[in-house]
């Protein structure tokens, strides 16, 4: 790949400050679902979007169909978060919350309102606070569900995305006792890559 490569530094500097970013977002989806947020320790691989399904089901181990909500943001470091879950898991997430999800007579609908309002939170509150550690204010698109049934492979397609540049920021977020697990992507363009790499020195100089 022709992308800038994170220094080890750098690299460290991304993971402490995402660890932070999902701890909030973990805070914030604990209060929408009224449930205890199990957290892994984020990991951080930048791959070409062509080899970030393999990499992705290698980290997750996720060989079924998913469901995955994309949405963008922009500043001076712009790209698409994709938040993505198994597609049988998303029925755990409405028995916890009252309507219009739990008894909704338009059940699937209920499911994927309830799948875009989960993927906001997670996808607004990471990457607002990953940016805001790093000085930007991103502004948002709104989300948008990209299947319910997909494969990995689906999901990171050629065409599908515009990025040729996937940095995976992959972390768990789970449900306590519930085998419900949310794993989200940033997918970055190389120029905001080299943006943020810029970022990471000037935070790390900052220290």
């Amino acid at each position: 790949m022709s992308e800038p490569a994170f220094t080890e530094d750098q690299r460290d500097a991304l993971q402490e400050i995402a660890n932070l970013a999902m701890g909030r977002a973990a805070t914030r989806l604990a209060g929408l679902l009224d449930s205890f947020i199990e957290l892994s320790v984020p990991r951080v691989k930048m791959v070409a979007v062509s080899d970030a399904a393999r990499t992705l089901r290698e980290m997750t181990h996720i060989d079924d169909t998913v469901s995955a909500v994309r949405q963008g943001f922009r500043s001076d470091i712009k790209g698409e978060v994709l938040v993505i879950c198994r597609s049988d898991s998303i029925a755990q997430l409405c028995s916890l919350v009252s309507d219009p999800y739990a008894r909704s007579s338009y059940e699937a609908i209920g499911e994927r309102e309830l799948m875009l309002d989960v993927a906001n939170l997670l996808s607004g509150a990471c990457v607002s606070s990953i940016l805001d550690q790093l000085g930007r204010t991103p502004v948002f698109s709104a989300p948008g569900v990209l299947g319910d049934t997909l494969t990995l492979d689906e999901v990171f397609q050629p065409g599908v995305l515009q990025w040729q540049v996937a940095l995976l920021v992959e972390v768990n977020f789970a449900l306590e006792h519930r085998s419900f697990r949310a794993h989200l992507v940033m997918l970055m363009a190389e120029d905001s890559i080299r943006h943020m790499n810029e970022a990471l020195d000037a935070l790390l100089s900052s220290i």
